[in-house]
């Protein structure tokens, strides 16, 4: 069975309101004709070439990505381009491209942080940062775990439950800190680091770190920090936005989730354990 393209769009924007984007953003569709069918979706994180080897290879009508191919404007598309050069092929293989950005990011029920949440397992998570006049919108996630665990342990778990990457899971805090409530944010959320202190957060899962406000944040009362990969903190959505379109079309087309790793990062050296202590001296 196929779908017009059209309908596969009005349904994805049903659950991702473009106007929870941010104003910087670029979603939507980005090629494709909404009038033609649609049989096969793939969702993936990014539109990288790989993810595209994968449409062609697979006959996929639709990709859906989180990550925008396009943010800056742009004024042509020429093969020789690298990212024109991915439209190119996607036009020749007949198949579109829609992205979900930070629409995903902010949208209840199944958007990016609901499902950040969910796979971490905490209880009555709500927006650290809500959306107005939209019910249960907005960035970011706060909530409880079932039963407490050690900032360690917490670690742990995010390694265990998001996918495996190069840079692994960083914390920063007391590893024998008491932790019960988790503030998340899939993708950078250092910004919201305020705000999980101010819901109590004991810490604040999220990607894309940077060295001086993640030390300051140390030096005063707050949550402790995990740092996960940008990829692996925004994966978790995509079986759970490829489900909810399979339902959401009563199962009238092909749904699946890419398996490619498309974090940039590919190997890490040095030391995997416990680093604090004096660093090593050379010369």
């Amino acid at each position: 069975m196929t779908v017009p393209l059209g309908n596969v769009i009005d349904a994805l924007q049903a659950r991702y309101d473009p106007a929870l984007a941010e104003p910087w953003d670029a979603v939507g569709l980005v090629c494709g004709d909404p009038s033609e069918p649609v049989g096969r979706v793939l969702f993936a994180v990014d539109p990288t070439t790989a993810v595209v080897d994968e449409v062609v290879a697979g006959g996929v009508d639709l990709l859906v990505t989180h990550h925008p191919l396009f943010l800056a404007p742009v004024h042509g598309v020429p093969a020789d381009d690298p990212k024109g050069r991915l439209v190119h092929r996607l036009v020749r293989a007949g198949a579109a491209l829609f992205v979900a950005h930070t629409n995903a990011d902010r949208a209840p029920g199944t958007g990016v942080n609901a499902a950040l949440a969910d796979v971490l397992g905490l209880a009555g998570a709500v927006p650290l940062e809500p959306a107005p006049g939209v019910e249960g919108a907005g960035l970011g996630r706060v909530g409880e775990l079932p039963a407490p665990l050690t900032l360690a342990e917490f670690a742990a778990l995010a390694a265990r439950v998001l996918p495996a990457t190069a840079g692994g899971v960083r914390m920063a805090g007391d590893p024998e800190r008491i932790v019960r409530r988790v503030a998340v944010c899939g993708g950078s959320g250092g910004s919201l680091l305020a705000a999980a202190a101010a819901a109590g957060a004991d810490v604040l899962l999220t990607s894309d770190l940077k060295h001086h406000p993640a030390s300051d944040a140390l030096e005063v009362e707050g949550p402790a920090l995990c740092d996960v990969a940008h990829f692996a903190s925004e994966w978790p959505w995509l079986p759970v936005a490829a489900e909810a379109l399979r339902a959401d079309l009563g199962g009238a087309v092909e749904v699946a989730v890419s398996r490619l790793r498309t974090d940039p990062w590919t190997r890490s050296v040095g030391h995997a354990a416990d680093v604090a202590g004096e660093p090593p001296l050379h010369g």
